[in-house]
């Protein structure tokens, strides 16, 4: 009788079945199963092949965990609509605006074309949230000490309304401050609205809410994080840092809400970041970019209004002519927005591109445009922490050193505290402060939001904050960086293979 006529015998079938449970073999053949689909699901749903081989070797070496992780944290929710209910929220909130401000971008594109120089191009991102703006005036603010001290004088005076959405937000300190403000605004009948981000400013208590809701602050978390959703919502944050003053004064950066930016506390060390204030036109697209989100969070649906966005009377002489463009961009994206724009300023980039940011883990697109710029006699500097608050990050990012080492760009560790600044200056003439850092979590995962500047003079004071930081900073030399141990070296290539997973 051949083989597999012989197995369907129903009483050898029975006896191999319960040999096969009474071995304890059937969970590892269901195991071992569930991980080969799961590979098969990685390998059809998975766009970047280095994605995909990170999860597929999570799988193979640790089934369980890989499987784990993978389903919780690595499926593409931009292709499954996860955020269905925000872009509906998004496309159909505001077409007044896009009308009122598109086709005013676009003239103001074509008029400023001079201006922007070489940069026309990237300035020309066609997208609502990257409209062209000008008649802005720009404040730079370094850390915290200067952030919020604009801040609390700004939200003083508010009239109409306070918009403010965070990240992080802690409810001591400075976040007690700016609560109290925002309680008393509320009381006096300015509309407050407050979105935190509920697993950064996890922290925040039920009472801190309960008395900002008692005094009329309107008060909801970013995509709630409930136990049995918590995996799947956990790694689509919120990273925005956006304030809102009565529709003309907005605020944008690296700097959360905590007293570890004001540098007062010794316990929490020097935080080097970056912040920006806006008055003028650019305003309104942050305000976009919040009231999209807060519909989103509230079931609110707020739509375009002279107090929201005032009208900028065209006749007025603007203080400033600064040119500033704000680009947003997450997983209710179609295109992650910010990568392009940044891609894009490196590689138009003809004499410097000086860079700071605290973590490191770039797609290879980036990767390839610094090479490009480099290799085309642009001169490139790449400021990164000495010590970061991510020991795994950090490790991460130093196996990227060694390829731009090789072509001469230029690395700099800063060792006077933690540098938590998001940065880039191009050619002395376009400036990029925002809350994205070089990774691919900021590119593809986590709601972000940038300013680019088209300014010389604050591109000026940008670039001197940056070489003002190199004093507090070592460079890495090819020579030395070559030299470091087997085991370090080992340590960073093997945590690379995660890289897209971190």
């Amino acid at each position: 009788m051949p083989f597999f006529e012989f197995l369907r015998h129903p009483l050898l079938f029975l006896f191999l079945t319960r040999t096969i449970i009474d071995l304890d073999f059937f969970p590892y053949i269901m195991l071992y199963i569930a991980a080969f689909v799961t590979i098969v699901i990685i390998i059809r749903n998975t766009e970047s092949t280095s994605k995909a081989l990170a999860y597929t070797f999570l799988v193979i070496l640790y089934p369980v965990l890989g499987m784990i992780i993978y389903f919780s944290l690595g499926i593409n929710y931009r292709s499954r609509k996860i955020y269905s209910k925000k872009l509906v929220v998004d496309n159909n909130s505001f077409p007044e605006l896009e009308v009122r401000l598109g086709k005013f971008s676009e003239e103001m594109l074509l008029k400023n074309r001079e201006h922007l120089k070489h940069f026309f191009r990237l300035a020309h991102l066609k997208n609502l949230e990257n409209l062209l703006t000008v008649r802005n005036s720009t404040d730079l603010l370094i850390n915290g000490e200067q952030k919020f001290e604009e801040v609390l004088q700004s939200l003083k005076t508010a009239k109409h309304h306070i918009h403010i959405e965070y990240y992080i937000y802690e409810e001591i300190g400075i976040g007690q401050e700016i609560a109290e403000i925002l309680k008393t605004k509320a009381e006096e009948g300015v509309q407050v609205r407050f979105i935190y981000d509920d697993f950064g400013s996890q922290g925040i208590s039920r009472g801190f809410v309960r008395s900002l809701k008692k005094s009329g602050v309107e008060v909801f978390p970013f995509y709630k994080l409930w136990w049995h959703l918590f995996t799947t919502r956990i790694n689509y944050r919120n990273h925005r840092k956006i304030i809102v003053v009565d529709g003309t004064v907005g605020y944008v950066g690296g700097i959360n809400v905590s007293d570890r930016y004001v540098n007062t506390n010794e316990n929490y060390g020097f935080w080097r970041d970056t912040h920006l204030r806006i008055e003028g036109s650019a305003v309104l697209l942050l305000q976009r970019v919040f009231l999209a989100d807060w519909n989103f969070c509230s079931d609110q649906n707020i739509g375009v209004s002279p107090d929201f966005f005032p009208r900028i009377d065209l006749s007025k002489e603007p203080v400033s002519r600064q040119i500033v463009q704000i680009v947003a961009s997450g997983p209710d994206s179609d295109h992650p927005d910010i990568m392009y724009s940044m891609m894009q300023a490196i590689i138009l980039a003809k004499e410097e591109v000086l860079i700071t940011t605290p973590y490191f883990v770039p797609e290879k697109g980036i990767i390839n445009a610094l090479k490009i710029a480099k290799l085309s006699g642009v001169k490139v500097k790449l400021l990164v922490p000495g010590k970061s608050d991510s020991k795994v990050v950090n490790i991460v990012s130093k196996s990227f050193y060694g390829e731009l080492l090789d072509i001469g760009v230029e690395i700099y560790r800063y060792e006077k505290g933690f540098v938590h600044a998001k940065t880039m200056v191009c050619d002395n003439l376009l400036s990029m402060i925002g809350t994205a850092n070089f990774d691919q979590r900021s590119f593809e995962l986590n709601f972000e939001i940038n300013a680019l500047i088209f300014d010389e003079a604050f591109s000026s004071k940008l670039r001197g904050a940056f070489y003002k930081d190199l004093q507090g900073a070592k460079r890495i030399s090819r020579e030395k960086w070559e030299k470091r141990s087997h085991i370090s070296k080992i340590a960073e290539r093997t945590l690379r293979l995660f890289a897209p997973l971190i």
